[in-house]
């Protein structure tokens, strides 16, 4: 049954709409991202405007997110005073994306951005993952291996403001999680994405954070974070496609609680070496869309 999605003006399988959501829900209990990274470039390649795909997707991330959220709460794997830092950052940095986001639009600028903001990002971040996980895989079958430190210490770690965060058993400044908040937030509003491809390695490497707290606290942060984004681009830009939301948040809610099972059964380094081969996949394929010729050199677009 097809059904039309009155923001997007394209008409679209719901069976199509609801799989996408669930796999993508799936993914997001399973990394702990907001799935959105990946959600965004699948929805761009079915036909719905960019414009109208991130703005959507930020808003059924939040479901997502929550779902998530609620199956490793029950676990004790969220550390609330870590997200809450990292969520006064993405409140900030998503703020100021909408508005960029909506200048960008009145330029005409908006999809070439949305798509080279996509290559550049998750060919840099899924490379960086891949090759860090396969160290990783490496050293723990080599018997006897001595196991090196998650983080190294730097100058980043003598900021001042320090905090202690006893579930992530850190005693770290909280301009860090602060600033990987605000630019997270940034992207969230930019790409349509909850951040959590960008989020969870940083929080990993940079924080020094345990794998089993990360997922859980990242999907905290990308909760509020997105719904702030969704109802700032609903009132600013007015792209916000609610009926393709509402579907892509049913079927999202219940692949989560399946993720999150199998998340359960996986190793750190095997999460992130996963995670890290589906970034580079999608990266791989919107960089050979934007390579290829164009069908017509020239596009009209109604005002409205």
């Amino acid at each position: 049954m097809y059904i039309y999605l009155p923001i997007a003006e394209i008409s679209m399988h719901i069976g199509i709409i609801i799989g996408l959501g669930g796999g993508v829900g799936f993914l997001s209990g399973l990394f702990g991202v907001g799935g959105g990274f990946l959600m965004t470039p699948l929805l761009i390649f079915f036909g719905v405007p960019p414009v109208v795909a991130v703005a959507t997707e930020a808003n059924q991330i939040v479901a997502s997110s929550v779902s998530g959220v609620l199956a490793h709460m029950r676990r004790s794997n969220v550390d609330f005073k870590m997200g809450t830092i990292l969520l006064i950052g993405g409140v900030i940095g998503s703020t100021l994306g909408v508005f960029l986001f909506a200048l960008l639009r009145e330029l005409g600028q908006i999809d070439l951005v949305i798509k080279l903001s996509y290559v550049v990002l998750l060919g840099i971040v899924g490379s960086l993952m891949l090759a860090e996980s396969v160290r990783a895989i490496l050293r723990t079958r080599q018997p006897g291996a001595a196991r090196g430190k998650l983080h190294q210490h730097n100058w980043l770690h003598g900021l001042p403001f320090k905090m202690r965060f006893r579930r992530s058993k850190l005693y770290i400044s909280a301009l860090l999680p602060l600033g990987i908040g605000a630019f997270v937030g940034v992207l969230a509003a930019i790409m349509g994405v909850g951040g959590g491809f960008i989020m969870v390695p940083a929080m990993i490497y940079i924080l020094g954070m345990p794998t089993a707290v990360v997922v859980g606290t990242s999907l905290f942060q990308i909760i509020f974070v997105t719904a702030n984004v969704t109802i700032l681009q609903s009132v600013q830009t007015q792209t916000v496609d609610f009926v393709l939301a509402g579907l892509l948040l049913f079927g999202a809610v219940i692949g989560a609680q399946f993720g999150t099972r199998a998340g359960a059964k996986l190793r750190g380094e095997q999460l992130r070496g996963l995670l890290a081969l589906m970034v580079i996949a999608v990266c791989v394929k919107l960089g050979f869309d934007l390579a290829l010729h164009p069908a017509s050199l020239y596009s009209v677009e109604l005002l409205k």
